[in-house]
């Protein structure tokens, strides 16, 4: 944060979608201290609500439940966010699952589940915030929306076809739309994460103690080892990457993939 200009986001509003727990709340904390206002978006209040005494920003928080697969639902969290907030500044999809099993067990409503809820959910979104997003940058405010993907959305992993191809899904339509809108004042960019220490990885864990009968700390190794530093990815080390693609001197950084995987990618 530049010291001198402590609130660098002060009067943007961000929606933060997936926001009550994880990546989400990183993301949201650290929105909040930029001085933003902030919609926090996900499937169940009593998350989201705890969440916005923890940032303690007063009226600056607004929390909305919405299911990102459903588009009447997102339409309706996203006019009442604009109509307690104003106009989207900033968009973060950060919402999604992930399931893990052989591809001849993925069977059809497995499929459409993750690509509903990562690649749909994420459409859904978009398009219900871009209409105010691209009002407010006519009007001289930027506008960013920040799609968190995975490095599953740049390379394949065995086990989980339906979420790699919903995540590579995501970065096409983070490709095009960056295209789409680069004459617009509306930037759009990815970050994508390797595994990090959130609910989705402890659930891969358990997933792997149950079907491997290796310990929880084996089966946390087995996944960290993919990371040339040996170790999860935290949740805040992703927001801080987000919250650089929200700030103002970010304007020429459009349509990029942002890995944050300690290099497993590099080799």
């Amino acid at each position: 944060m530049n010291l001198l200009y402590p609130e660098p986001l002060k009067n943007q509003h961000a929606v933060v979608t997936g926001a009550a727990r994880g990546i989400g709340a990183a993301i949201a904390q650290q929105l909040a201290q930029a001085g933003a206002k902030l919609t926090l978006m996900g499937r169940h209040a009593e998350g989201l609500q705890d969440l916005a005494k923890r940032l303690q920003i007063g009226d600056r928080v607004h929390i909305q439940t919405v299911d990102i697969a459903n588009a009447a639902s997102v339409e309706h969290a996203m006019t009442a966010a604009v109509q307690a907030m104003g106009p989207v500044n900033l968009l973060i999809n950060n919402a999604g699952q992930a399931s893990s099993q052989t591809f001849l067990n993925t069977d059809l409503a497995a499929w459409q589940h993750m690509v509903n809820v990562n690649l749909t959910g994420t459409y859904l979104c978009i398009h219900a915030a871009l209409p105010s997003m691209l009002q407010a940058a006519r009007e001289g405010s930027h506008g960013r929306i920040v799609n968190v993907a995975s490095t599953a959305g740049l390379k394949g992993y065995a086990f989980a076809a339906a979420y790699s191809a919903a995540k590579h899904g995501v970065m096409g339509l983070t490709r095009s739309l960056a295209l789409e809108l680069a004459r617009k004042g509306v930037t759009v960019n990815a970050v994508c994460p390797g595994y990090t220490e959130t609910d989705i990885v402890r659930h891969a864990i358990d997933n792997i103690v149950h079907k491997t009968g290796k310990t929880p700390e084996q089966a946390r190794s087995a996944l960290a080892s993919s990371n040339p530093q040996q170790r999860l990815v935290q949740p805040e080390e992703v927001a801080h990457a987000v919250l650089s693609l929200c700030m103002s001197g970010s304007d020429a950084i459009n349509g990029q993939a942002i890995v944050i995987d300690g290099g497993e990618l590099a080799g």
